[in-house]
């Protein structure tokens, strides 16, 4: 019998790659949208889910297993892409990336648990990002709602062992999306004092996101730590560098390290 996987966010991007691959690996594979019907030419499967509620988190949960009869997978990928200077964000866009990036993916957790501890086995996937390690200029909001979700894995992981059902993290660097097509952005206001570091630095973010890795590097990644029998705590994928960046983070000073990220970003 195939495993079942359901992957939030499966229209685009790195869970489509992800969904697109399993399912060549005979998985049975569910992608998500909030408006499937966008995407007539889907070769995943569709089901509507916004994951910012939670009735249509519930909703899609039940029209899956209803269809399967079980449940085997989760994929938390769904997530949304925030800049601008902290200041100048307004409060409910800062709220609505962590309903999209934080809340959403535990209220999905919340509804696929009883079918996963039913089954007595079960494997919940959270993409994170390698900006879930650090706190970037003009991305703080999206580093802090992703870094909240690693958190919240490693104490969930520990409350689930009990279950037989398996948790981890997969922090992806820069990969060649469309995500920031949808990201939120604060205008770089003419009077802004921060006109010209904000402006720059948006700049430099999406010509890292056009240069960045095929998305087909996570589904690989993802495969593989599906076939692991005791997945580890966190995963990185990405650029060498970007993934280097977290292990000098423990080891330099932290005034170093900052100095090392603004002049990256030429701040």
């Amino acid at each position: 019998m195939s495993k079942v996987v359901l992957i939030t966010g499966g229209s685009s991007g790195i869970g489509k790659s992800i969904g697109e691959f399993l399912m060549d690996k005979g998985f049975t594979v569910y992608g998500t949208s909030r408006n499937p019907e966008k995407y007539p030419n889907s070769k995943l499967p569709l089901v509507a889910l916004d994951v910012a509620r939670v009735d249509s988190i519930d909703s899609a949960v039940k029209q899956v297993i209803d269809s399967s009869g079980r449940l085997d997978i989760l994929i938390n990928n769904a997530g949304a892409g925030i800049t601008g200077p902290i200041e100048e964000i307004p409060e409910q866009e800062i709220k609505r990336n962590f309903e999209t990036n934080f809340f959403g993916p535990i209220n999905v957790i919340k509804a696929v648990l009883p079918q996963m501890r039913q089954q007595e086995s079960g494997l919940i996937i959270n993409i994170t990002s390698i900006a879930g390690y650090m706190g970037l200029p003009y991305r703080g909001v999206y580093s802090a709602s992703k870094g909240a979700l690693e958190l919240i894995t490693e104490a969930f992981r520990m409350e689930l062992k009990p279950f037989n059902i398996e948790m981890t993290n997969v922090a992806p660097g820069d990969f060649a999306t469309n995500i920031a097509a949808g990201r939120y952005h604060a205008p770089v206001l003419e009077d802004s004092p921060y006109k010209m570091a904000y402006g720059n630095t948006l700049k430099l973010m999406d010509d890292h996101v056009d240069s960045g890795s095929d998305p087909k590097q996570m589904a690989e990644a993802i495969y593989k730590i599906i076939n692991t029998d005791k997945p580890k705590v966190h995963y990185k994928v990405g650029e060498f560098m970007q993934k280097f960046s977290i292990f000098l983070k423990h080891i330099l000073p932290d005034k170093l390290y900052e100095k090392l990220l603004m002049n990256h970003y030429k701040l």
